[in-house]
Parts: C-alpha cells; sequence; structure tokens
C-alpha cells in the first residue's frame, strides 16, 4: 500500500501551513488524490511531487495563478522544475561569486595598505545594491504581474465596483 498523509502530516513534512494547503485545494491547485470515509483529505506521493514543483516555481517568482497554468498546461515534469531551480541557483551563485571577488579584491588591497579609488568603491556599492533590490524588484513584479490580473478580471466582469460607465 502506498504511504498517504492527512493534512495536518502533510503540512508538518513540507513546513507549508494546513490554511496554505486548503487554500491551494480551494483554487484548484493542488487537491488531494483522495479522503478518508469521514472526508479528511489523503495525500499521495504523487501529490507530494505535485506539491514540490508547485512550491519551486512560486520560489521562482511566479504567481499562483502562472503556477496553475505552468501545471496544468504545460505538463511540466518535476525534471523540468529541478533544472528551473539549478538555473537560479547558479545565477545566485554567480551574483554572489562576483561580490565576493570583489570584496576580496578590495580587501587584498586594504590589506596592502594602497588606496582603493572611488571607482571600486562604487563598483562594489553597485553590484551590493544590484543584490539588495532584486529581491524588492521580483516582488513588484509579483505585484503588478497580480494587479494586471486583477484588472483583466475586473473588465471581464464589467468593470469596477462602483464606477459608472457611459453607453
Amino acid at each position: 500500500m502506498k504511504k498517504q498523509w492527512k493534512v495536518g502530516d502533510l503540512a508538518k513534512l513540507t513546513g507549508l501551513t494546513v490554511r496554505t494547503l486548503r487554500f491551494y485545494d480551494g483554487i484548484g491547485l493542488f487537491s488531494p488524490s483522495s479522503q478518508t470515509d469521514s472526508g479528511h483529505r489523503l495525500y499521495s506521493e504523487e501529490d507530494v511531487t505535485r506539491l514540490y514543483q508547485i512550491v519551486s516555481l512560486k520560489e521562482l517568482g511566479l504567481s499562483l495563478e502562472e503556477v496553475k497554468a505552468a501545471m496544468s498546461g504545460s505538463g511540466m515534469q518535476p525534471l523540468d522544475v529541478v533544472k528551473l531551480q539549478m538555473n537560479r541557483v547558479q545565477e545566485d551563485i554567480r551574483r554572489q561569486e562576483k561580490m565576493l571577488g570583489q570584496l576580496r579584491y578590495v580587501a587584498k588591497m586594504l590589506q596592502g595598505k594602497k588606496q582603493v579609488s572611488a571607482d571600486e568603491f562604487t563598483g562594489l556599492l553597485q553590484t551590493m545594491k544590484a543584490e539588495y533590490d532584486k529581491p524588492i524588484m521580483d516582488r513588484q513584479n509579483k505585484w503588478e504581474g497580480q494587479l494586471n490580473l486583477l484588472g483583466a478580471l475586473l473588465a471581464r466582469r464589467g468593470g469596477m465596483p462602483g464606477s459608472k460607465e457611459e453607453s
């Protein structure tokens, strides 16, 4: 018999909340493959694989709507998600290595009692700022995407609540 988890057990196993798992079920993103006779959700090993894909795509910056589309439309395989994560981690490593190289250079200059130029410090500051700005820009892009989806939804439903459109 294959292993199955109740919602609370899956939440503990994955670090997600029961509320999140129920929300994912409610929006049709991640539903249990079965349930007990009393109606409790039961998740299979295949469900855990799907949840891994969902969480991974969210970590890559996709909105829930984008994750849902990716999971339903393209037949995305777990290997595809792992490769996406590997690419993201490699990019993060590349950026971190660039900053580490610049820091080592500046440290070497300072240890040798040599003058560090303003250009060298500004280059380091620009790298540091890019690292700081990335999560902010990712969050801004995510919000813009969600607002665009909301705008499209409102447009399909006939406009903004409380607005008066003339015919």
